[in-house]
Formats: C-alpha cells, structure tokens, sequence
C-alpha cells in the first residue's frame, strides 16, 4: 500500500519539475525576442532624430566659395552669428563686409534691409570697392541718395534665391534687371561676371551671396 501511495507521489513531483523546466524555458524564449525589439526601437528613434536634424539642415544648405573661410569662426560674425541677425546687421558683425556697411549706413539703408522679408543680397566684399576706379566711389559717395542708393539697391533681389534657383534674370529693388549665370558652386552675377566667392550665406531676413565686383546698373 505505502508503494501505490509513494509512486504516484513520484510521478507528480517528476511532473512539476519537468513542467517547471519546461516553464523555465519557454520564458527565456519569449525575452529572447525582447531585446531586439527594444534595440530596433531606439535605433528607429535616432534615426528619426537625425533624418530630422538632416531636414533642418537641407533647407539651410551649405556655404560655399573660397572667401568662405576668411569668415570668422565664431561670434557675431560667423555664419552662426549672422543667422540670428537681419542683413544690414548681420552685415556690420563681418569684417568682410566693412565697407558695404559703411556705405549702407551713408544711404540710410539699413533699416530698410533689415525691415524687407525674404531678400537675397550680393554683397561686395571689402576688395571689391578697394578694386573701383577713385573716381567712381567718390561720385557714389557725393550723391548718397541717389547714385549710391541705385547702386546699393540693384544688389537687392525681392525674393529668396537658394543656389539651385540662383541662375536667372530677376528684378532688383533698383527695379532693373540682374542676370546670374552658372550652376552648382560656380556662379557669376552682373555683366561684368562678379564671382560669388562665398555663397548661401544665411542671415535672419535674407540670403547673401559674398562676391568679388561691385555692380554697377546700366546708365539711362
């Protein structure tokens, strides 16, 4: 009697503890799966971060010429510090662009190019007016509100002109008609062929391309 009671004993303990193991084992199969579930997850998750950061990035663009590296690296008139300011600001912060400022402020420009949305501007660096005739700055600066402002205005496109929709003929502030010839980071701008040496530069109100000749409009 003690044998029929005990075997049956047996039998269900060896039952549970095979039911145990075999419990045991097929959790470890369900978390299996887990951990890279929850990898792929996070991975999803960065790529979205950077697919994001990439989109900022693409309607940014990227600067482009050799003058690009005469801008400082940092301060207010980085490529950085420039973007957090309008143009005519932004513009007085870079070194480069000196002479520009100067004769913006003797037109009483500036707060025009700060106030107008959505501009881009070819703006001559400082070698540009050093390369004119004595003659020629000495007549814009004479006539402030004239020559000098329809010089400084057919530089002004009333439109934003990222460097994929750069080649073209648009009307300038100065109301006439500028021309800008080439493609990817080669570009000339006027009649005389004023180079771009430093391109899609991104300031709070407007896109300024840096170049090496001052555009002169056609005299009437």
């Amino acid at each position: 009697m003690k044998i029929r009671t005990f075997a049956p004993a047996l039998t269900l303990a060896a039952a549970l503890t095979l039911a145990a193991c075999s419990g045991g084992e097929s959790d470890e199969g369900t978390d299996a799966p887990d951990a890279p579930e929850e990898t792929t997850s996070e991975e999803m998750a960065e790529e979205d971060d950077m697919a994001e950061e990439d989109d900022m990035g693409g309607e940014m663009g990227a600067q482009f010429g050799p003058a690009c590296a005469d801008i400082p690296e940092s301060g207010a008139g980085s490529f950085d510090g420039m973007a957090q300011d309008p143009v005519a600001t932004a513009a007085s912060n870079n070194p480069e662009l000196s002479t520009l400022v100067e004769l913006v402020g003797l037109a009483e420009l500036g707060d025009t190019l700060n106030g107008a949305e959505g501009i881009t501007v070819f703006a001559p660096a400082n070698s540009a007016f050093e390369a004119l005739p004595a003659e020629t700055v000495e007549a814009v600066q004479a006539d402030p509100s004239g020559l000098l402002t329809d010089v400084l205005t057919y530089h002004v496109v009333p439109q934003t002109l990222a460097p994929e929709d750069l080649a073209g003929t648009f009307e300038t502030l100065n109301g006439a008609e500028l021309t800008v010839e080439g493609s990817g980071e080669d570009f000339t701008v006027g009649s005389d062929g004023a180079a771009v040496v430093c391109g899609n530069v991104q300031t709070a109100n407007a896109t300024v391309y840096i170049i090496d000749g001052v555009l002169m409009p056609a005299s009437e």
